[in-house]
Order: structure tokens, then C-alpha cells, then sequence
């Protein structure tokens, strides 16, 4: 088809040509926000996995913890004076010492005022207030491999 002079005709030959390029725009647009899209999504998916990971080496972490042997010190009254120390743990606590300031005026546990309880053991030992310095609600101890002291509630007399 000729174009004439002042003939505003339309050349639809070339129509399908710039359909197709738009089409191709669109698709590479599309394609580049999918890409985009993906590689968000990948790394999110690594967050994840990573956040994953974290928590369970935290789990096992926690139940290796939970299932390391302990010492659990508990104090139970016997009659009058007569306390007992009892060690519910599934650990050995040995050398047990009580800090000195926190002691009652009457505190009598075998001998030198150490003492050693295996797994399920207990003890028994004097303790009594005076007028200037009652039983506390708590003594302090510790032994082989416990740095700081550890609160050991005192029961109320029965």
C-alpha cells in the first residue's frame, strides 16, 4: 500500500509488530517484578531457616541443661530444735558450708559445720534462735563447684 499525498490512511501491516512489542514490554515488566518477588521470597525462606536453626540448638541447648545433674537442698523441721537437711537433687553436693551471717545463734551440723549429701541424703542438725537473733527465713549455702551462695528456705516450726 502507497501512501498519497493528504491520504491519512493507516499502514495495519505494522499494527501486530507494535502489538507484539507492547505484549514483550508487559512480559519482561512482569518477569522482572516475578524475579524480584522471588529472591525476596528466597530470603525470607533463609531468614527462616536460619531463625530455625537458632531455636532448636536453643532446645537442645535447654534440654541438655535440664538434664545435667543438680543439687536441690531443702530444709525440713523435725521437732522442737531438730531440723533436717535433705539434698533432692541427682547430684552429690560435697563440702556444703552455710555463710556465718546468716547463721542463728544455735546452729550445730556435724563437727566442723561441713558436711557432704549424696543423691537422696539427708541430715539432721540443731538449729535455734535467741532473743537478739532469731532463725532466719533463709540460709545461704554452698559446696565443691557452687560459687555463689544458694537460698535454702527455713520451714516455720511445726
Amino acid at each position: 500500500m502507497t501512501y498519497l499525498e493528504g491520504d491519512v490512511g493507516v499502514d495495519w501491516g505494522v499494527a501486530p509488530a507494535w502489538a507484539a512489542l507492547a505484549v514483550s514490554v508487559g512480559a519482561l515488566w512482569v518477569s522482572l517484578k516475578v524475579r524480584g518477588d522471588g529472591k525476596r521470597s528466597a530470603d525470607a525462606a533463609e531468614r527462616s531457616a536460619l531463625a530455625a536453626e537458632h531455636t532448636l540448638a536453643r532446645q537442645v541447648q535447654a534440654e541438655e541443661e535440664a538434664t545435667r545433674p543438680r543439687v536441690v537442698l531443702h530444709l525440713e523441721h523435725v521437732d522442737k530444735d531438730a531440723y533436717r537437711l535433705c539434698n533432692e537433687g541427682t547430684a552429690s553436693a560435697r563440702n556444703i558450708v552455710f555463710q556465718d551471717e546468716e547463721l542463728p545463734a544455735v546452729f550445730r551440723l556435724r563437727g566442723t559445720g561441713e558436711v557432704s549429701l549424696n543423691q537422696g541424703e539427708a541430715i539432721e542438725f540443731l538449729m535455734a534462735g535467741s532473743m537478739g537473733l532469731p532463725i532466719p527465713p533463709q540460709l545461704f549455702a554452698r559446696w565443691d563447684g557452687q560459687n555463689e551462695w544458694v537460698p535454702v528456705r527455713v520451714p516455720p516450726k511445726r
